[in-house]
């Protein structure tokens, strides 16, 4: 038997050639439009300059575009749900997407405003899930989810405004120190 392999990366030229695929919302869609660039670094710190991020969230209302959401209103039209970057020679990439609603967790309550992240990267051989929540929202506290994840480590987890750029920057450390949660789904 030999050990399994990854191969590629080829996500610059399969799958993220497509830069509008960055681009969530447009014009018309309701709520806050925001900008959020993430940062893909290895467990030295470096950047992984050839690294995919998937995005999947619900819009400004807390719906999300699909069948199985049940909520009684629509989805917004002029918002999809959903974007595809690979990371450049830095590791980032940025999406234009809306602050998404609050959404049910399935008790009765809510869970605190976030997006749901999926990292591709060479040396994985499958996706990384993990979720990027925003530091000014009150309910962060009160996310059932966020609760889970010990004390200490939360911070991995939460979007950091930056006023200087007007947009919320997201980091994802693969390993090491200060490593992101990453949730088994």
């Amino acid at each position: 038997m030999t050990p399994s392999q990854t191969v590629g990366p080829f996500f610059e030229f399969g799958l993220t050639t497509n830069p509008a695929l960055g681009c969530m919302a447009l014009p018309a869609a309701k709520g806050e439009h925001i900008r959020i660039r993430f940062r893909l670094l290895d467990g030295d710190g470096q950047p992984v300059p050839d690294g995919m991020i998937e995005l999947w969230q619900a819009d400004a209302s807390g719906r999300y575009q699909h069948p199985a959401d049940s909520q009684a209103q629509e989805p917004d039209p002029a918002f999809c749900g959903w974007g595809r970057l690979g990371t450049d020679a830095d590791g980032t990439c940025t999406f234009e997407t809306v602050r998404p609603g609050r959404t049910p967790d399935g008790r009765g309550g809510c869970q605190a405003s976030h997006i749901n992240v999926s990292v591709f990267a060479r040396g994985l051989l499958a996706r990384l899930c993990t979720r990027a929540y925003f530091a000014d929202d009150p309910m962060l506290g009160e996310d059932p989810v966020l609760r889970l994840v010990a004390a200490d480590r939360r911070r991995t987890l939460i979007a950091q405004w930056n006023a200087a750029s007007g947009y919320w920057s997201f980091e994802i450390r693969l390993q090491g120190e200060g490593e992101t949660v990453f949730f088994d789904v």
